[in-house]
């Protein structure tokens, strides 16, 4: 691995000589410079999309199966991966322990810095023995400069148990070396910013975790088209959109889209599979746990009245 004391050669750590001058730019030259280097952010990902959709199908193989999926990190890192879980049980209706978000420092290392956390190796380990990782779960190290002892501790800890890793980070593999089953560098180059990850690095790492855990819900049967049916609908704004999808994909006018959600228990899928196949709430249910959560399958089983 990298020697630790010594990071000026990462790419990550590296200075931008578009910006050598940025002290000195207007507000209006430091919009358009941000807006240059940002495009760099779509070409890391498509040179990643191999590595993603093997990370896409990895997770959900593991997950259809019982698993869980891990996200760990330090700093913006940690940030992002508790972000991408947090935002899964509303988005999905998942049940918040199957994908999970651990950050170095824990909860308070969110809204408070604690980046001196991250150079604890044994803290990474503890969160994976503590979690009581198997071979079913999907460990996830983020790190943008690739070195983060809290991440490489983790991922050590992790490969012991047999459980699943992916690696994300912005070095290429040849600065920085990590045995995992899944290694996906986004290689976004030197910041505005010398060595302020959070800035291009942070953005593409979102990017990839939009596209890993939507792509997981979309193969877990989470999503009928491009509408999320799993919505959970805990307030006005996921409420209207519940009808929206309703009323989008059955034709029903609002009032008997509000009638048939409450009849459904305030479940899109389920009012959907009752509306196409004139099924009892029961019944739905049961249709759809036979197929895995699949609303596609299920209906299509029957008479293939999925429009």
């Amino acid at each position: 691995m990298t020697n630790l004391e010594e990071r000026g050669h990462l790419l990550t750590e590296q200075v931008n000589p578009s910006s050598a001058n940025l002290d000195r730019l207007s507000s209006l030259e430091l919009v358009d410079l941000f807006n240059q280097e940002d495009a760099k952010t779509l070409a890391a990902i498509a040179s990643a999309r191999t590595q993603l959709a093997q990370a896409i199908d990895l997770a959900a193989d593991k997950l259809r199966q019982g698993g869980r999926l891990f996200y760990i990190g330090a700093g913006t890192s940690g940030r992002l991966g508790v972000l991408d879980a947090a935002e899964c049980p509303p988005t999905f209706c998942t049940p918040p322990e199957m994908v999970q978000g651990i950050i170095a420092g824990g909860a308070g290392a969110l809204i408070r810095s604690s980046e001196d956390l991250e150079d604890r190796a044994e803290d990474g380990e503890d969160a994976v023995v503590r979690r009581h990782l198997t071979d079913l779960d999907v460990l996830v190290g983020i790190t943008a400069g690739g070195t983060t002892p809290f991440v490489q501790g983790a991922l050590q800890a992790a490969r012991r148990r047999g459980t699943s890793t992916v690696f994300i980070a912005c070095v290429p593999a040849e600065q920085v070396e990590v045995p995992v089953d899944i290694d996906i560098r986004l290689l976004v180059g030197p910041e505005i910013l010398a060595g302020s990850t959070r800035l291009k690095a942070g953005t593409v790492t979102k990017m990839a975790l939009n596209i890993l855990s939507t792509g997981v819900m979309v193969k877990l049967g989470k999503v009928y088209g491009n509408r999320m049916v799993d919505v959970s609908v805990t307030n006005k704004k996921l409420q209207d959109r519940a009808l929206r999808i309703l009323e989008d994909l059955t034709g029903l006018s609002r009032q008997e889209a509000g009638f048939l959600l409450e009849k459904s228990g305030r479940s899109v899928k389920l009012a959907l599979i009752m509306h196409w196949t004139h099924l009892n709430k029961e019944e739905a249910q049961q249709l759809l746990e036979t197929h895995n959560g699949q609303l596609r399958l299920a209906v299509d089983s029957l008479k293939n009245l999925a429009p």
